[in-house]
This record gives C-alpha cells, sequence and structure tokens, in this order.
C-alpha cells in the first residue's frame, strides 16, 4: 500500500489540526493504520493507531485526549485530528500502515509508510 500524508502546518498554541493519510493499494480496511512523529533530535515515537479489524483505538500518554484517530474505508483515508496543541507537538508526523496485524507502538511493526507532514505549533 502506498501512503501520503497532508495537513501538517504551522498553528498556534491551542489551535487544532486535521492530518490526512490517504492510501493507494490495497484495500484499507485490511491494515491496522498508525500515526507516528519524530521531533527535530529525537527518536521516532508512537501517536496513535487503529487496528484493522475494529475495536479499540490506542494513543500515545502525551497525545490522549486531545488527538483522535479516524477512519474512512470508504475513501481509503485515515485522519489524525489534533487539538489543543502544543510546542512539543511540534514534529513531522508520518502514517503507517500494518497488513493484518495488531496494534502495536513499534515502529518497525508497521510495512507501509508515508512521507511525513510537518506540523509546527507557535507560542
Amino acid at each position: 500500500v502506498q501512503l501520503q500524508a497532508s495537513g501538517g502546518g504551522l498553528v498556534q498554541t491551542g489551535g487544532s489540526l486535521r492530518l490526512s493519510c490517504a492510501t493507494s493499494g490495497r484495500r484499507l480496511d485490511m491494515y491496522t493504520m498508525g500515526w507516528f512523529r519524530q521531533a527535530p533530535g529525537k527518536e521516532r515515537e508512537f501517536v496513535a493507531a487503529r487496528p484493522w479489524k475494529g475495536g479499540s483505538t490506542y494513543y500515545a500518554d502525551s497525545v490522549k485526549g486531545r488527538f483522535t484517530i479516524s477512519r474512512d474505508n470508504a475513501k481509503n483515508t485515515v485522519y489524525l485530528q489534533m487539538n489543543s496543541l502544543n510546542a512539543e507537538d511540534t514534529a513531522v508526523y508520518y502514517c503507517a500502515a500494518r497488513f493484518r496485524g495488531g496494534v502495536t507502538t513499534e515502529s518497525l511493526d508497521y510495512d507501509s509508510w508515508g512521507q511525513g507532514t510537518l506540523v509546527t505549533v507557535s507560542s
């Protein structure tokens, strides 16, 4: 599956953004979808994931209650709604897909990656 992330940009502290991850190739409902991010000088970290078979979504503690991952299988698109943004959310955000696998927070478990979209939160 091919992934293309978009929707990043510059936003003020407390603002919101919605990231999109458009997919092509295999059906989206065959993939667990995740979002990761990498801040300057830091390692890539897990943000959120939604399992391919349905069920609970998973969030990093740092974004729980502020971010929401959703998917529209008909549009082959995954979204990350980000609210109450702060400077610590500044990073390049990546969407990732795991074929018929359960949710995992480990980036190495994901098969395909998008190119990343930059989110910058200014104070």
